[in-house]
């Protein structure tokens, strides 16, 4: 029998809890041995809880009992977690994870420390929740040349956006709306400012590089500037905003982003809508490939953190590998990167803006006391100082 600990019965420890015992018979065959829920750390008491025997509110319970082979890390944030985390690597116990704030921040060290100690530590939940995506990376496309991850990876952000593009209302009434309905926290930040998702694009990035990407040096920007009337003009041209996390190879450079795109009808994260998540991984030989489904929620997410618990029974005493090395990778400035823009401009300034942009689509919409356009591929440098000299009132990147 192995023995494993739990640590945080929130939304996420719970369920792992739950998917374990629920899917007993399943895991512990897949496993190869019975696994059990020895203990639970959490501050808290939970009375009346069919677990509340399990609930221990020292960690050092966990660490110094020797029959606990694996450790689930559902706490979230850096402190204390981080510190349990190397801790218990250290002592050979393998860690599994949701956690991707600690998994972006730490990856690299605590990968190292795992195979140090003839352990491991995976985290298959830390990115899309449910969908598996770390696991390919490491393992199904390991004969590719992948040069370019682009995803939709918050759920939150693409419940908003979509109820926007379907009822034609602002942000702050919808993102009001999901608080309503525990689809956004009650401080939206981490998700509507693109922090999240830039988290989990610098752990996708860094399994691409097989190096490590800071997500410090990811340029992000969220969707609290996206209005209703964008999506009057993009609806115009068949297309919708997502925001987009997105990782690419250019001629030997990377370039990483999180940001909002218009999208077309033709790809393939046009359809992903509400709080479903997807990835589209590029490779060399395989072309495009796209993982989807829920990206967050209490058993999507602890699906995937037993999936990891079952890789880990698996290989008590030996290393899965983990192409994640702790040399940094240079993020070129996104200045550099080379795109179309959507842009509006108040109407009285139409002149300005084509004798400024010189080639412009034009874009017809319902829009009074506007004039808008998408301009040829350019820098965002050379962008920002046509947009300033003119004085816009948006620009929305162009993907197709």
């Amino acid at each position: 029998m192995i023995q494993v600990a739990v640590l945080g019965y929130g939304t996420v420890g719970s369920g792992v809890v739950e998917v374990i015992e629920k899917n007993k018979a399943e895991i512990n065959k897949k496993s190869g041995e019975e696994l059990n829920v020895k203990y639970i750390l959490d501050l808290r008491d939970f009375p009346g809880d069919p677990y509340e025997d399990k609930v221990v509110h020292d960690v050092n319970m966990i660490l110094d009992d020797p029959e606990v082979k694996i450790i689930c890390e559902t706490m979230g944030g850096l402190k204390p977690a981080y510190d349990f985390t190397k801790k218990a690597l250290s002592l050979g116990k393998s860690v599994c994870t949701s956690n991707k704030e600690l998994v972006a921040a730490h990856g690299p060290e605590l990968i190292r420390v795992a195979h140090e100690n003839k352990c491991n530590y995976l985290f298959e939940a830390s990115v899309g929740g449910g969908i598996p995506i770390i696991r390919p990376l490491n393992y199904s496309l390991t004969a590719e040349k992948i040069d370019a991850i682009t995803g939709i990876l918050n759920g939150t952000t693409n419940y908003i956006l979509t109820k926007m593009d379907r009822e034609g209302a602002d942000f702050e009434a919808v993102l009001k709306e999901a608080q309503e309905k525990g689809y956004a926290e009650r401080n939206p930040e981490a998700d509507v400012e693109g922090y999240d998702a830039c988290r989990k694009i610098a752990i996708l990035s860094s399994l691409m590089c097989c190096k490590n990407v800071k997500y410090e040096e990811i340029y992000t920007e969220g969707i609290t500037k996206i209005t209703a009337t964008d999506f009057v003009y993009a609806r115009a041209m068949g297309r919708t905003i997502k925001l987009l996390a997105q990782s690419k190879e250019v001629d030997g450079k990377l370039f990483a982003m999180v940001a909002p795109f218009m999208i077309s009808r033709d790809n393939p994260l046009y359809m992903v809508n509400d709080v479903f998540n997807a990835v589209c991984v590029h490779g060399n030989m395989l072309g495009d490939s796209m993982y989807y489904g829920k990206g967050a929620g209490k058993l999507p997410t602890a699906s995937a953190v037993v999936s990891d618990v079952v890789d880990c029974a698996r290989h008590i005493g030996k290393v899965i590998m983990c192409f994640w090395d702790d040399e940094d990778v240079k993020v070129s400035d996104v200045s550099e990167a080379r795109r179309a823009f959507f842009v509006r401009v108040d109407v009285a300034k139409e002149k300005e803006a084509i004798d400024t942009f010189k080639s412009v689509r034009v874009i017809e919409a319902d829009v009074e006391g506007e004039f808008a356009f998408v301009t040829d591929v350019m820098s965002e440098k050379e962008f920002n100082e046509k947009a300033d000299a003119v004085g816009i009132i948006s620009r929305i990147r162009m993907e197709a």
